[in-house]
């Protein structure tokens, strides 16, 4: 049977991944969570979307049935605290962006994302601690329609990294050397 516009679709399972152009130069950074399943499902988000490096604190405990194969590909560097290795990254040029409904966040839809960017994720029941709030440089909010007013932090996270991805469709482009062949 065909579609309506005359195709027929096969479904087609595990298609190879896209090839980029260059790496995606984000790095998800995110809190001690309480629960090891938003980390494996970040985790697992990160590894479908080509992200190659992530940040947390506390146990970096995976449910490797939520994570798959995402964990054997993607750096995963534990801290005792976020604090000084965003005050490293930000010093190196990275754009540190929280994803948390604040004052002065930009909505998500038209959120300008530069390519180095550090995407800090609160977590589950208290959002981005203030300490860490004073040290982004700007905040991205997903605009909510309906109640409960916030998304769980993978859900949020996926939404977030999607979005990255769509403004950075293959990836970051290695700069010119000016040369041509």
């Amino acid at each position: 049977m065909s579609s309506p516009t005359g195709l027929s679709f096969e479904h087609i399972r595990h298609r190879p991944p896209h090839h980029l152009a260059g790496p995606r130069e984000l790095v998800v950074a995110c809190p001690a969570f309480r629960s090891k399943v938003n980390l494996s499902n970040i985790v697992r988000t990160c590894g479908c979307f080509g992200i190659r490096h992530l940040i947390t604190c506390g146990s970096s405990k995976l449910d490797e049935k939520i994570a798959r194969e995402a964990s054997q590909v993607i750096s995963i560097e534990v801290h005792r605290s976020l604090a000084p290795v965003l005050d490293k990254m930000k010093l190196s040029g990275w754009e540190l962006v929280g994803l948390e409904q604040s004052t002065y966040s930009e909505c998500l839809f038209s959120f300008p994302f530069v390519s180095k960017t550090v995407l800090v994720i609160g977590n589950e029941r208290l959002g981005i601690d203030p300490e860490i709030l004073s040290r982004l440089d700007r905040v991205a909010e997903i605009p909510m329609a309906g109640l409960p007013h916030s998304l769980n932090a993978a859900t949020s996270t996926a939404v977030a990294v999607y979005e990255y991805c769509r403004q950075f469709p293959n990836g970051t482009p290695k700069p010119s050397t000016g040369v041509s062949s």
